[in-house]
């Protein structure tokens, strides 16, 4: 038992709302109960975009805890969403710990869900959902980068589970469903048909303008030269990448590097990587 075992779980909310106004899109409404804040928005690449990271001030989710976001963009509004540091899932005495994002995006709207990795720690009991809603001509690009365990720290993942979901509904259609269980100890872990042995997965989702044919050559390529398990798909609706490996720099290069190919060509701008992400 930690001393954070012994504190009542945190129930957190935090909603968002973007709105566009002459050309500019605006933080319009922020309400918050709990340890979840966001950081003075941000316009690195003009007025367009408005840039946000998300702030959880614990730094870490334990037995308990609860934490729900809603993110809602109004027609027009484009928002890049992003978090300072990696979500650390804390060992659990039982208790299941649970985060639900769930985004609304209006017509013509553009929403770029780019959270840091989410380190799972040996016992922890966690239950994570991504729901997305587009309206007709909205568009999404998100990612999810998930460590079993703490490699650096010689900590193997072996107890726990996590549960992962993701929803994503394209103009009251469903567009893509999968979920995730995660648990530790389990022999998928090591299977050659799951996730041989790898301690980093993620998953890149596209939805909105098909990708065109060069961007997703090149994220095709992309795929085979980094280094370790990754690959691509175009779906009616979806683009998804996957990556499985054992580097997590490794992992958000590659992610970081195929949004870079498909943002020019699904929303019209070049890649502006949030500053935080280098520091």
């Amino acid at each position: 038992m930690t001393a954070r075992d012994l504190i009542p779980p945190w129930q957190a909310r935090l909603a968002l709302d973007y709105t566009a106004h002459d050309g500019r899109s605006v933080l319009a409404r922020r309400e918050h109960d709990g340890p979840l804040a966001v950081q003075k928005p941000l316009y690195p690449e003009g007025n367009a975009v408005c840039h946000t990271v998300l702030l959880h001030p614990p730094g870490g989710i334990a037995g308990g805890d609860r934490i729900d976001i809603a993110l809602t963009l109004e027609a027009g509004s484009h928002a890049l969403i992003t978090t300072p540091g990696a979500a650390k899932w804390y060992r659990s005495l039982g208790a299941v710990a649970t985060q639900q994002v769930r985004c609304r995006v209006a017509a013509g709207a553009a929403l770029e869900y780019l959270p840091q990795e989410s380190i799972l720690f040996d016992g922890c009991r966690g239950s994570s959902v991504l729901a997305v809603q587009l309206d007709e001509s909205a568009s999404f690009i998100g990612w999810d980068i998930s460590v079993m365990g703490r490699p650096a720290s010689g900590e193997n993942y072996v107890s726990g589970v996590m549960q992962q979901r993701c929803e994503i509904e394209v103009n009251g259609q469903p567009g893509w469903f999968e979920t995730a269980r995660l648990s530790g100890g389990e022999a998928a872990l090591n299977s050659p048909a799951a996730y041989r042995g790898c301690r980093v997965s993620g998953t890149l989702y596209a939805v909105g303008k098909k990708v065109s044919a060069d961007p997703l050559a090149a994220s095709r390529a992309l795929a085979l030269q980094c280094g370790a398990l990754a690959g691509v798909t175009q779906l009616p609706d979806v683009f998804v990448a996957r990556y499985l490996g054992n580097d997590v720099e490794a992992a958000r290069a590659y992610f970081a590097d195929v949004w870079a190919l498909l943002r020019p060509d699904m929303l019209g701008l070049d890649a502006q990587p949030p500053r935080i992400w280098r520091t």
